[in-house]
């Protein structure tokens, strides 16, 4: 593994994104439509890139000043335990600042990673789902 380089709001092909998502474990919907239209309107992305192959991404949703929603995280596992998702959320907080709380819904599976990299886990929190 070469140096992973990373991007910050580098556009993205949802093709790519899809491969991401598929080799990361993450449920996600791979419908490139619904993928290029989940990008379009986040407003900040960082991307991980090994030899110009995306091999990571994280996707928010902030007002850079009071809160931002990390909407996905996903690593190809073949580069997982490599620290990148973790130096993906880094520059998302660097990106938002210290005055913007970063929060998150978690997969089940993933309830274990986040506590590791310093998220806190609430229970103050409501959904309502997606009907699809």
């Amino acid at each position: 593994m070469a140096a992973i380089e990373y991007r910050l709001n580098s556009p993205l092909k949802a093709a790519d994104v899809a491969a991401v998502f598929d080799a990361s474990g993450i449920r996600r919907p791979t419908d490139l439509a619904r993928i290029e239209r989940m990008f379009a309107s986040a407003n900040l992305i960082v991307s991980a890139w090994d030899d110009g192959k995306l091999v990571g991404v994280c996707r928010a949703l902030t007002d850079f000043s009071y809160c931002c929603y990390l909407s996905d995280l996903a690593v190809d596992k073949s580069f997982q335990k490599h620290g990148i998702g973790q130096e993906l959320i880094a520059r998302v907080r660097s990106a938002i600042g210290e005055d913007v709380a970063l929060v998150l819904l978690s997969a089940p599976e993933a309830m274990e990673y986040y506590p590791k990299i310093g998220f806190e886990k609430i229970e103050n929190g409501f959904i309502i789902k997606r009907a699809r």
